[in-house]
């Protein structure tokens, strides 16, 4: 057994680890944030998963071929074991779009019973239905039919990549086609569950085929135009990784293209053209006219796809719905039940599952509940809608420094009249995060990023601080930001970060935006109304709230020119503020 195989069971045992963050509420203790700086040795991760040869996944799929479980823990065993007296389980091949040959696995009960059937899309990952090897057994225990399928281009699939792009859609449809012939009866409701990749894929298959009675939706996006294009700046790092991720996947021609052209900033018409059709929100109508349940689970810090966009997704649907905030980033609150742990997301996914297509009585059919994990106390808060999630809101006005210069505050007192500029161009200590997935697999250890604000030089950015609070501050909700803009260029780009910081100014980010000003003369300025991404946070009493703004950062790509300047001011009449949602 590897160290690095020994990581990913040891995290059961890690009071600050992945299951002491995701398993369901009640089994696990406090964790709180060392304020360090982070040593941590995370896995090797198969794009944007840990590798399967560093998890009992490959072993869990052999043992259910072939009965031979003795690679694995007893609890796995006797799982496998449990799950071959009850179903046939058999690797296939699905005929998809075109004919193409999904690879797809599937377990079927054989007493001939009517029963519901789940179909799994895999995530953007070559290992395809493999990620659902553990998840695949427990849900076909349980007594549903189920049907895990490699998405196309992906693993042993064949067919080239085209990012939920109509053939994804039909090969979701085929599968279904597939899996009803297979069982030799129509099931008695129809399930779609994806994470990542195929939670896209879920959404749209659910909005254009009526079987579909319910999904469920893990690190999900809603709206693919502004997870690659946010406030008019591009998501240069989100779209590297889904790049590297596919290396040894097939992707098509026009796939690539559109891919090359958001890292060259080039026919941003046409990418976003593209991305509409591959977009849930797209297909609300459809979903609404049904009212079909979607599940959805969200990181406060995704990198690939920033919640902003899904929550418009989740607030625009009419049918039941449930949203699910936890720590971390892209796929990262769901890994650990990949893996075959205790996880909170798994186990909702299970409960809106018995409930929508078993039709059972357990509390979870509310019409629009929202449950926010809250940094870092890691308190699971509950609410009807997500309106309710912000129970008021303060305005914090940005002022000037003292005389004598320093930091500008953070004030409820208006104050107006001034203006500060900074020079572009240049990275500063603030940033997104080190790298997708890698620092939010460290917020979920309990070793959040440290930010070192007293290191960041004035002259490549500008920071404002409110006083240290007196008892704890409650941000729960999408903060804004309002700012009068003036470049020196024609074009400028900023980047906010909401901090949390200390008395030593050591911070931990608590939610950002980038910002690209629409083209104008040199010199003009406009008026920025800017959402940062929401977030669940809160800050404890001695600690204190900070604003950092600057104009570069590797995950966003910018339009400034440097050595020019960019001046954040507050009229008269027009005071530059920031909005807190208070819980």
């Amino acid at each position: 057994m590897t160290e690095r195989t020994i990581w990913a069971r040891r995290l059961s045992e890690d009071p600050a680890g992945l299951l002491a963050l995701n398993a369901p509420p009640g089994e696990t203790g406090q964790v709180q944030p060392t304020g360090q700086a982070s040593t941590l040795q995370v896995p090797p991760m198969a794009g944007l998963y840990i590798a399967p040869e560093e998890t009992d996944l490959p072993v869990v799929a052999r043992a259910l071929e072939t009965g031979d479980t003795s690679g694995l823990p007893p609890a796995l065993a006797s799982e496998v074991d449990e799950a071959r007296r009850v179903t046939r389980f058999s690797k296939v091949r699905v005929p998809g779009a075109g004919g193409d040959a999904l690879d797809a696995v599937q377990w079927i009960h054989g007493d001939g019973t009517p029963r519901p059937a789940i179909i799994m899309p895999s995530p953007w990952a070559d290992m395809g239905w493999l990620a659902y090897a553990v998840q695949g057994m427990r849900f076909a225990t349980k007594g549903y039919d189920v049907l895990a399928y490699s998405a196309r281009g992906f693993g042993q699939s064949e067919g080239e990549v085209e990012v939920a792009g109509e053939a994804d859609i039909q090969d979701g449809v085929e599968a279904l086609n597939y899996f009803t012939g297979a069982l030799g009866q129509e099931p008695t409701k129809v399930g779609f569950l994806g994470d990542s990749y195929g939670s896209g894929i879920s959404q749209i298959v659910a909005a254009q085929d009526s079987r579909v009675d319910a999904v469920v939706a893990m690190s999900t996006w809603g709206d693919l135009a502004t997870a690659f294009y946010e406030n008019r700046t591009r998501h240069l790092a989100s779209v590297a990784a889904l790049l590297g991720a596919a290396k040894n996947a097939r992707l098509s021609k026009r796939t690539q293209e559109i891919f090359d052209l958001v890292l060259a900033g080039a026919d941003i018409d046409d990418i976003l053209l593209w991305a509409e059709d591959r977009s849930p929100l797209t297909h609300i109508d459809a979903l609404n006219a049904r009212r079909v349940p979607i599940l959805f689970a969200q990181a406060w810090h995704e990198t690939l796809f920033p919640s902003n966009q899904t929550l418009e997704m989740f607030n625009r649907l009419e049918g039941p719905k449930r949203l699910l905030f936890s720590v971390g980033d892209h796929s990262g609150p769901e890994m650990s039940g990949m893996i075959g742990l205790p996880n909170r997301i798994w186990s909702a996914a299970n409960r809106w599952f018995d409930h929508f297509l078993r039709e059972e009585d357990n509390g979870t059919g509310n019409d629009s509940e929202v449950v926010s994990q809250i940094m870092w106390s890691r308190a699971l808060e509950t609410h009807p809608d997500w309106a309710a999630v912000t129970q008021d809101t303060r305005k914090l006005y940005l002022s000037s420094p003292a005389e004598g210069g320093g930091d500008g505050h953070l004030t409820e007192a208006e104050s107006a009249g001034w203006e500060r500029a900074f020079q572009v161009g240049t990275h500063t200590l603030a940033e997104v995060a080190d790298t997708v997935i890698w620092t939010g697999l460290a917020e979920m250890l309990g070793r959040p990023k440290v930010y070192a604000t007293p290191d960041i030089p004035r002259s490549d950015a500008l920071v404002w601080s409110a006083p240290a609070t007196s008892e704890r501050l409650r941000l729960h909700g999408i903060p804004k930001l309002h700012l009068t803009v003036t470049s020196s260029t024609r074009e400028a780009t900023f980047i906010a970060y909401l901090l949390d910081a200390g008395a030593d100014g050591n911070a931990h980010i608590i939610t950002h935006a980038p910002f690209t000003a629409p083209a104008a003369t040199i010199g003009g300025s406009g008026t920025v109304d800017l959402e940062l991404q929401a977030t669940g946070y809160d800050i404890r009493a001695g600690r204190r709230l900070m604003l950092v703004i600057d104009s570069k950062d590797a995950f966003y790509s910018d339009t400034n020119e440097a050595p020019h300047t960019l001046t954040i001011s507050s009229p008269d009449g027009d005071a530059s503020y920031l909005e807190l949602p208070l819980g």
